[in-house]
């Protein structure tokens, strides 16, 4: 299918007088055209913008060889061809096009430049990369104390850069119809630039070091924080949510907790966490309680346990919020003088701790690569999931538990009968980890899965997989 499809835009550009259609087209061609059985069928139409096509086009279409040059699955006999085509269009009359052809024939040369600016689909983060150029410009001293360091800059997949637009159109569409742009000011907008995974570990690893309590653990480097997990239904009295961050020695449980009774203030509130799997592998080491807890106005209660031993623990804890009740006027806030209150709790939903929290979420340039470098530590599992009832609904669980950063493609399958996809990320902040699954679905017998998982630490890939167990 997909074949003919390029075959008829092959022959499309043969007679286009657009000269954008006709650049969308080259580059669709070399983006698709490379991966398919026989990629030398599109490279005589590409060839023949060259010759008869304005600067622009012909451009594109070197772009568009250069990348059949380049694609992993190109053989000794393509790429001397493509070169050839290439080294033709040296003598171009127009400069964009020698230079990109110059270009092309540097990228197909040299395979280590090949894998490094063709093959690798990775991109910077370019709302982290304004923010950290503005700022690096508005510092007098940074010029003189060091050059701009790229490596500081957070690279994400180009499907990670899709969607984030595409979160950014809708966010876009959804304020111009609820009339909500009319009021927002530009400065409010460009302060409301989406941080990367790694900002926003640093920004959870200053709020947790400014707690003197936790402050000691911010010496450690933070491996992990999780998304946010609801422990009670929005509409009951009290709402709590907690987050999971994991360090190299700790474990902090950060709980948000609301109190949503106009009547009620809250002293003392605390969160009780018991569980039977932790013997030995954890121990409790800092309670931070909120002092007072008023009407609809947020506090963070935290617990910390102390790693024991290098050994995973994989616990479930049962949760109760504790605290002391006060009456109080709803118009002030204030509780009712001499009111001692009294003890009360409020039990909570369970909090799990698994293999999944202390993998670091990361995208890895050229998995492909690494996934062929790891084949030693390689772990294999299959499992019958048939409460899913759609691979959809099953592959983004599975992302959530790995807790990995899904690679193009994972979460949109486009068959409802089978799926691949393919995540990365990094153990403990260390070890490259790479997992792999294969999905069938069939009505009634629900999901069928294999994951597979290599990494750098060969015992790392029996407890990611466990994540799923």
């Amino acid at each position: 299918c997909r074949e003919v499809a390029l075959g008829h835009l092959c022959e499309f550009i043969e007679d286009c007088e657009f000269t954008k259609l006709s650049v969308r087209v080259l580059h669709f061609l070399g983006e698709e055209g490379p991966a398919t059985a026989r990629p030398t069928v599109y490279i005589r139409h590409i060839y023949n913008r060259v010759v008869l096509e304005n600067a622009v086009v012909r451009a594109a279409a070197v772009s568009a060889l250069a990348k059949f040059g380049a694609a992993p699955k190109a053989d000794a006999a393509l790429q001397r061809s493509v070169r050839v085509l290439l080294t033709r269009c040296l003598d171009d009359r127009d400069d964009e096009v020698r230079d990109r052809a110059a270009w092309g024939l540097r990228m197909t040369g040299a395979e280590q430049t090949r894998s490094r600016y063709v093959r690798d689909d990775s991109t910077f983060s370019l709302a982290v990369l304004e923010r950290r150029l503005v700022e690096y410009c508005a510092d007098p001293q940074a010029a003189k104390r060091s050059r701009f360091d790229f490596a500081g800059v957070p690279r994400i997949s180009r499907a990670q850069e899709e969607e984030t637009r595409h979160r950014v159109r809708l966010d876009a569409m959804d304020q111009v119809l609820t009339g909500s742009a009319l009021s927002t000011s530009a400065a409010a907008a460009k302060d409301d630039v989406p941080q990367s995974a790694e900002e926003e570990r640093s920004m959870d690893n200053k709020l947790l070091a400014a707690i003197p309590e936790l402050a000691a653990f911010g010496e450690q480097p933070l491996v992990s924080s999780q998304r946010a997990v609801e422990l009670t239904e929005s509409e009951t009295e009290y709402v709590v949510r907690c987050v999971k961050h994991v360090y190299e020695r700790h474990v902090v449980f950060q709980f948000d907790v609301t109190n949503t009774i106009a009547e009620q203030v809250l002293e003392q509130v605390e969160v009780a966490m018991e569980s039977d799997d932790i013997d030995g592998l954890l121990q409790p080491v800092v309670a931070v309680s909120i002092p007072v807890l008023r009407y609809d106005a947020p506090g963070t209660a935290y617990v910390a346990f102390e790693r024991l031993t290098d050994d995973i623990p994989a616990a479930s804890f049962a949760c109760t919020l504790k605290f002391i009740v006060k009456e109080c006027d709803p118009a002030t806030g204030e509780p009712e003088e001499g009111d001692d209150g009294f003890d009360d709790d409020y039990s909570l939903e369970a909090v799990d701790l698994g293999p999944g929290d202390f993998i670091q979420p990361t995208y890895i340039p050229d998995s492909d690569a690494l996934w062929e470098s790891l084949e030693g530590g390689e772990s294999i599992e299959t499992f019958a999931l048939s409460s899913f009832e759609s691979i959809e609904e099953c592959i983004t669980k599975v992302c959530d538990l790995l807790n990995m950063c899904p690679l193009e493609g994972a979460l949109s399958p486009r068959s409802k009968a089978a799926h691949k996809a393919a995540f990365t990320g990094k153990w403990m902040g260390r070890a490259k980890t790479v997992a792999r699954t294969r999905m069938t679905y069939q009505k009634g017998a629900g999901v069928t899965m294999e994951l597979t998982v290599r990494s750098e630490d060969p015992t790392v890939s029996e407890l990611v997989v466990s994540a799923i167990a």
